[in-house]
């Protein structure tokens, strides 16, 4: 028995049928799977469709609650300050296009913050006369023609209308300064992010969480600009929201090149990380810029206050010597 199994099992014959056997089958098997699976796109697209409808909901939801908690704030300690605003347009008169743009690139959105600055614009060059007045004409008693005193009033009074401007011009710089150091950072967790499947919303949301602690300034735009294409019917106006916002051309080169992904599904990876190696290298070349411009900057504070204690270190033994001498 066990020889005639042995000598079945070792006949080529047999064992051909057997392997043809199993081919056929397999062959039947990987035919029949597709047509007994169905379509699963269907449920698969409707699965994706309510997710983003969660993520939309979520997104308005924190939108609105953000929202109603600066509009109290606004309404409770800044109720004079609008009404000042709209009685005398100051909006038609001192802030234009420019201005809102300076404004929301440094981080001001808010109407409160539109109507503070329109106030202080308003009333600090009045605080800034009265203050000099009262500081020259009072205070000092300058030995000088009047007319020489109402210039330094009308000079502070000039200090005071454009030192809003300065202020938010100060704190745009810083805000791009945060961005711009964090950005590359933030375009190799978004390779990493997007390489690994995850949707552009999804990657945005993970990034904004990752990067705030390096720049706060950063994780604020990457969460808006999450937000807004989970809700706004065109994801390219997002993107341009996100450049406009931020001022910068590394940001404006990243948002071009979403855009023409949405496009034309071209693969960002190895677009993004052309440009995170871009703007690590134009952060590089601004760090440089700054060092090659130390020394020039440095001359004038040598001449003042080293080299005049230098040569009391020299000079003093010599003065003392001559000194005993006498």
């Amino acid at each position: 028995m066990i020889n005639a199994l042995v000598a079945l099992t070792t006949n080529p014959n047999v064992l051909l049928a057997i392997m043809v056997s199993v081919a056929i089958f397999a062959t039947i098997v990987s035919v029949s799977l597709p047509l007994l699976s169905g379509d699963k796109l269907e449920a698969r697209m409707k699965a994706v469709a309510l997710e983003r409808d969660k993520i939309r909901a979520r997104e308005r939801a924190n939108l609105l609650a953000e929202g109603q908690r600066g509009s109290l704030r606004s309404k409770e300690s800044k109720a004079y300050m609008r009404s000042l605003v709209e009685r005398l347009s100051l909006r038609n008169a001192l802030l234009d296009k420019k201005g809102e743009e300076m404004l929301r690139m440094a981080g001001f959105r808010s109407e409160a913050a539109t109507t503070t600055f329109l106030f202080a614009r308003f009333v600090l060059p009045f605080v800034f006369i009265a203050v000099a007045f009262f500081y020259i004409f009072i205070v000092l008693e300058l030995d000088r023609p009047p007319l020489f005193k109402i210039g330094i009033c009308l000079g502070f009074g000039y200090l005071g209308f454009y030192l809003p401007v300065i202020f938010v011009k100060n704190t745009l710089q810083k805000r791009q300064q945060s961005i711009r150091r964090a950005f590359p950072d933030s375009l190799d967790l978004l390779l990493i992010c997007v390489e690994s499947g995850m949707s552009i919303e999804t990657a945005f949301r993970k990034v904004s969480e990752e990067i705030g602690l390096q720049s706060i300034e950063l994780a604020e735009e990457l969460s808006l600009a999450t937000a807004e294409l989970s809700y706004l019917p065109d994801r390219k106006q997002a993107y341009e929201n996100l450049a406009a916002r931020t001022g910068l051309d590394g940001v404006k080169a990243v948002s071009m090149a979403l855009v023409q992904a949405e496009r034309y599904g071209t693969p960002l990876g190895t677009t993004l990380r052309v440009l995170a190696q871009e703007n690590r290298d134009m952060r590089m070349a601004e760090a440089e810029k700054k060092a090659a411009a130390l020394p020039p900057k440095l001359t004038v504070p040598m001449i003042v206050f080293f080299l005049p204690v230098l040569f009391a270190v020299i000079m003093s033994p010599a003065i003392i010597k001559i000194v005993s001498m006498n």
